[in-house]
C-alpha cells in the first residue's frame, strides 16, 4: 500500500505540474476514495503550488474540516475565479461567517461555471432576504435536463407564498367582518413556519404584517405576535413585545400573564416571572400554577410550591410526583447546589463583578433548573470559555448548536477537545466522521476514549478495525465488549470485535462475541445506518460472514 500511495501521489504531482488536471482529479481520487487524507496532504500542497484547481479545492475542504478556516478561505480564494467548486466552498464558508460577500461567490460559481449548487444557495439567499417570489423565479429559470436538484427549493418556497396567501386572505375576511377571533384563527398557517422563518429571516417582515394587522382585531392575536416577536427579533424586540402582552392583559385577555411569566421565565427575570404567573394562577390557569409550584420547589419555599401544586389537582400524576419529590428533598435535608435557585442573586452579582466561575454557574443554574432560553445564556458562559475552561467551552458549544450557529458549534467544540474534554473531543470525533474524514476522527475517538467510556472505545476501535490496524484495535474494543453491558453500542462493538480477532488468528475467542453480534446485529446497528449510504455501508462488518468463515475455519 506504500508503494501504491507513493506511486499515486508522484503521479498527482507530475499532472498537475502539466497541467493535467484530469489525471490529476484521477490521482486525488484515489486519495480520498481509499480515505488516505494524511497521506494525500502532503501531495495535494505540491499540486497547489503547481496551481492545480481541483488540489485546491481538495485540500481546502479538509483545511476546514480539521479546523483551519483561514487556510481554507486563502486555498478556495486562489483559484475561485476559474474553479466552480471553490467558488462554492468560498460561498460556504463566507455564508458560515455571516459575510455578504458569500453571494458574490455563489454568483460567480452559477454565472461562469454553471455550478447548481450555487444556483441553489442563491436561491436560497433570496428567500433569506424575504424574496421568495424572486427566489423560485430564479431556481426554475435556464434549467436544464438533470437540474432536478432545483425543484425541492423551489417547491418550498412556493409552499410559504400559499401560506401566505391564506393568511392575507383570512386577514381581509376577517378585516371586514370586524371579526377578532376569525383574525386569531388566520394566523395559524403561520404557526407551521416558525422554522422556516428563523432560516430565513427576511421573511419576517411579511409575516410581522400578518400579526399586525390580527394584533389590531384580537387580544389573543397581540400575545401571538408578541410571542413571534421574542422568536424571531432578537432583544430590540422585547419592549414591543412586552407592551402587546401588557395591552392585552389589560384588556382582560387570561393567557397575557401566562405568557408574560413564561419570557420573563425564559429571559432569567425569575421574580418577574413569579409575579405574572401569580397573577394568572390566581384566575386558576393550570399551567401558571404548575410553573409556580416548579419555581418555588426549586427555591426551596415547599409549601408554597405544594400549595400551588395542589390547585392543580390532587389526583394528577405529575402532581403526586411532584409532591412525593418534596417529600423526600425534605426527608434528605439537602439540594444540590447546581439546583438550587436561591443561589442566583449571588452568583449574579459575582459574575457582574468579573467573577468567570460565578457567571458560568450563574448561566448553568438558569438553562438547567431556571427555565432560561438558549439565547440568553450565552453571554453567562462565554466569559469562562473565554478564560480557557473546557467545560465552559462545551457548554457554549451545545448552546451554539441549538442555536443552529454550525460554525460557532464546532469551533468551541474544538477549543474544548483540544483542551482535553472527553465529549468535545467525541464531538469531534462525529464530526470528522460526518465529513469522511476518518483518520481525523479515529485521533479524535482515542482521545475521547481516556475517559474510560465503553462507548468511546467501540467509537476508537472500529475505525482501528475498519482501517486494518487490528492490535492496535482489539483493546479498545475488547473493553467495550466486556463493559458495554446492555448497550446497543456493545452489538456493534461485538461485531468489530469478532472481526478483529479473526484477523489475529485468534479464532476460538472470535466465535462468542461474533454470535452476539450476528443475533442482534439488524436490531442494534443496522436500523441506525442508512441504506443509502453506500460509502458507510463498504466499511461496515458483516457479523454472520466474518462468522460463517471462522466456524468453518475451526471445523477444518
Amino acid at each position: 500500500m506504500t508503494q501504491d500511495i507513493q506511486a499515486h501521489g508522484e503521479a498527482l504531482v507530475a499532472a498537475a505540474r502539466a497541467g493535467d488536471t484530469r489525471t490529476a482529479r484521477r490521482h486525488t481520487d484515489f486519495f480520498v476514495l481509499r480515505k488516505h487524507v494524511d497521506e494525500g496532504i502532503p501531495y495535494w500542497e505540491q499540486a497547489v503550488a503547481a496551481g492545480d484547481a481541483f488540489s485546491h479545492y481538495t485540500l481546502a475542504r479538509y483545511r476546514k474540516i480539521r479546523g483551519d478556516r483561514q487556510a481554507a478561505d486563502a486555498l478556495y480564494r486562489a483559484v475561485a475565479e476559474r474553479h466552480a467548486g471553490c467558488a462554492y466552498g468560498l460561498g460556504v464558508l463566507l455564508r458560515e461567517d455571516g459575510d455578504p460577500e458569500a453571494a458574490d461567490w455563489f454568483r460567480r460559481g452559477w454565472e461562469e461555471g454553471r455550478n447548481l449548487d450555487c444556483k441553489i444557495e442563491l436561491g436560497k439567499l433570496l428567500a433569506a432576504e424575504g424574496r421568495i417570489d424572486e427566489a423560485a423565479r430564479f431556481l426554475m429559470s435556464d434549467i436544464e435536463l438533470g437540474d432536478i436538484a432545483v425543484f425541492r427549493w423551489v417547491q418550498l418556497f412556493e409552499s410559504i407564498r400559499e401560506d401566505f396567501d391564506r393568511v392575507a386572505a383570512g386577514l381581509d375576511a376577517a378585516e371586514a367582518a370586524g371579526d377578532g377571533a376569525a383574525a386569531a384563527e388566520a394566523l395559524r398557517p403561520l404557526f407551521a413556519l416558525e422554522q422556516r422563518l428563523r432560516e430565513y429571516p427576511g421573511l419576517t417582515a411579511e409575516a410581522a404584517g400578518y400579526y399586525r394587522r390580527a394584533a389590531a382585531l384580537s387580544a389573543s392575536a397581540r400575545v401571538d405576535h408578541a410571542v413571534f416577536l421574542t422568536e424571531t427579533g432578537g432583544e430590540a424586540s422585547w419592549p414591543e413585545a412586552r407592551s402587546l402582552l401588557l395591552q392585552a392583559h389589560e384588556e382582560g385577555y387570561a393567557g397575557a400573564a401566562y405568557v408574560l411569566g413564561i419570557l420573563h421565565e425564559r429571559r432569567g427575570d425569575l421574580g418577574e416571572a413569579e409575579h405574572w404567573y401569580g397573577l394568572a394562577a390566581d384566575r386558576g390557569h393550570q399551567s401558571a400554577q404548575w410553573n409556580l409550584g416548579i419555581l418555588c420547589k426549586r427555591q426551596r419555599r415547599y409549601e408554597e410550591a405544594e400549595r400551588w401544586f395542589r390547585e392543580v389537582g390532587e389526583d394528577d400524576e405529575d402532581v403526586v410526583e411532584q409532591l412525593a419529590r418534596i417529600a423526600a428533598i425534605r426527608a434528605s435535608g439537602t439540594v444540590a447546589p447546581g439546583k438550587d435557585l436561591r443561589r442566583l442573586p449571588g452568583l449574579r452579582e459575582r459574575a457582574e463583578a468579573g467573577d468567570v466561575h460565578a457567571s458560568y454557574a450563574y448561566g448553568k443554574i438558569l438553562g438547567d433548573w431556571g427555565g432560561a432560553d438558549d439565547r440568553h445564556l450565552v453571554r453567562w458562559l462565554e466569559p469562562a470559555a473565554l478564560a480557557g475552561d473546557p467545560q465552559a467551552a462545551y457548554e457554549l458549544a451545545e448552546l451554539y448548536g441549538a442555536l443552529c450557529r454550525p460554525a460557532l458549534r464546532d469551533q468551541w467544540y474544538r477549543t474544548a477537545a483540544e483542551a482535553g474534554h472527553d465529549d468535545a473531543c467525541n464531538r469531534m470525533g462525529w464530526l470528522s466522521e460526518h465529513h469522511r474524514d476518518y483518520q481525523e476522527a479515529e485521533r479524535w475517538y482515542v482521545r475521547a476514549a481516556g475517559d474510560g467510556s465503553p462507548l468511546n472505545s467501540m467509537l476508537a476501535g472500529k475505525l482501528k478495525a475498519q482501517r486494518g490496524a487490528y492490535a492496535e484495535a482489539e483493546p479498545y474494543l475488547r473493553m467495550a465488549w466486556e463493559q458495554g453491558g446492555d448497550a446497543a453500542y456493545r452489538t456493534e462493538a461485538a461485531g468489530y470485535y469478532g472481526l478483529v480477532l479473526h484477523r489475529l488468528g485468534r479464532l476460538a475467542e472470535a466465535t462468542e462475541p461474533l454470535r452476539t453480534a450476528a443475533a442482534r446485529w439488524d436490531d442494534d446497528v443496522s436500523a441506525r445506518y442508512s441504506r443509502d449510504d453506500l460509502d458507510v455501508l463498504s466499511r461496515t462488518v458483516d457479523p454472520e460472514k466474518e462468522l460463517a468463515e471462522v466456524e468453518a475455519a475451526l471445523s477444518a
